[in-house]
């Protein structure tokens, strides 16, 4: 079975899902991963077969939660010592469970890419006391995770934000607005970035661990997006956290936001990859089960020219991907430029490949329900969020450049 091509026939009424798995011969994996990316492919047959698409979006994320954490994915997110599978976060079963996810469920990944990145500033950077304190409880999914970073004002300009974080004889006092936060309102913690230090630039960001029920927090104003994810902003209003909330470094906050993104922004990168995988399959049953002028549309070279793209698209991702997140594991140190790499192709080309297939559909590619119309909402975000593709080409170009600095 390893390496080729697998079909998924599942179960007799979900349709066959076409996961090649090919790419597990390359020098970036070990046997370990083809295995965790067939057990995953299997396990969403059945366990993501059934999603509720009437239901609030909140319980919908909650039923996912709890089925990911019973099957044991959740391990992934965090290191060995507080319930997971590595010793430290393995990278590559990160992007290949986002991708397999993504292949199914836009939902179930993001759930479970919530509990990784809100988790992780913890995992890389916190304390025993705090990693004992929250870690175990995102393995078992009875603490959901949420990452606070982004501004109204500031975007991806980290630097700029105005959330102070003002050291007291109790803790730090916290006022500001934070605002698309995903998870906001049912999160139990958030990993929060404020400014601690009277220090203009980046130098005085602080990270914070912010419990959700804490007096002075109110994440009840909901942002509505194109496609059901739980979104909202979150006010700090005079709220009071214990110093022993800070992680790591005061005026580190900056550092540890952009390392633990370096993380994270591959495995975005994977879950563009299946998407883009999961739209090449449906325009690819398409081309070949759909007639017109007296031909299929799989014989037509305009459509031939099309795939063709798509799955070049498609290949390149994943290479680009999981040789990111192949040098992270290997402790090659930071992968700023290959993180960013991976993350700005897998998510253009990603929607490039969207764009086909929903052109390949004609008019039935733009009816709601449909997979690849959905598919087309679900990719849109990925451009921008951890770092819109314009920031990643300024972080590529830096990184390019430095070099040639005298």
């Amino acid at each position: 079975m390893w390496p080729g091509v697998f079909l998924k026939t599942c179960l007799p009424d979900i349709e066959i899902l076409m996961n090649n798995t090919s790419h597990y011969s390359w020098p970036f994996f070990e046997l370990s991963h083809a295995s965790l990316a067939q057990e995953l492919d299997e396990w969403c047959c059945v366990h993501l077969k059934d999603e509720n698409h009437s239901l609030p979006v909140n319980d919908r994320c909650s039923n996912i939660l709890e089925k990911l954490a019973s099957g044991g994915w959740l391990r992934y997110v965090v290191g060995k010592e507080y319930g997971g599978i590595h010793e430290n976060l393995d990278v590559r079963s990160l992007c290949i469970i986002r991708e397999t996810l993504a292949r199914y469920s836009g939902l179930a990944d993001f759930v479970f890419a919530m509990q990784g990145l809100g988790s992780g500033v913890i995992n890389l950077f916190g304390s025993p006391e705090q990693k004992r304190n929250y870690l175990p409880g995102v393995v078992t999914g009875s603490k959901t995770a949420a990452f606070a970073l982004t501004e109204l004002a500031s975007g991806s300009d980290v630097a700029r934000l105005s959330t102070s974080a003002k050291q007291t004889d109790h803790g730090y006092e916290i006022n500001g607005q934070k605002t698309l936060i995903s998870n906001a309102g049912r999160a139990d913690f958030y990993v929060l970035f404020a400014r601690s230090l009277e220090i203009e630039g980046s130098r005085g960001v602080s990270a914070f661990i912010v419990d959700s029920n804490l007096q002075g927090i109110d994440d009840s104003q909901k942002i509505k997006v194109n496609v059901p994810h739980p979104m909202g902003n979150v006010i700090l209003n005079e709220c009071v956290v214990p110093s022993s909330a800070l992680v790591g470094a005061e005026g580190a906050g900056f550092k540890i936001a952009m390392a633990t993104l370096d993380v994270f922004r591959s495995t975005v990168g994977a879950a563009a990859l299946g998407f883009a995988r999961h739209a090449l399959h449906e325009a690819s049953e398409r081309a070949v089960g759909r007639t017109l002028f007296g031909m299929t549309l799989a014989e037509n070279p305009v459509t031939q020219s099309k795939i063709a793209e798509m799955v070049v698209d498609v290949e390149a991702a994943a290479l680009l991907v999981y040789r990111a997140a192949w040098q992270l594991d290997c402790g090659s140190g930071r992968t700023t430029r290959e993180a960013a790499i991976a993350k700005l192709y897998a998510t253009e080309r990603a929607q490039s490949v969207i764009d086909k297939a929903v052109q390949i559909f004609g008019g039935a590619g733009v009816v709601v329900g449909v997979p690849v119309e959905l598919l087309y909402r679900e990719i849109r975000a990925l451009r921008i969020y951890e770092g819109a593709s314009e920031v990643q080409k300024l972080i590529i170009a830096k990184n390019h450049l430095a070099s040639y600095a005298d």
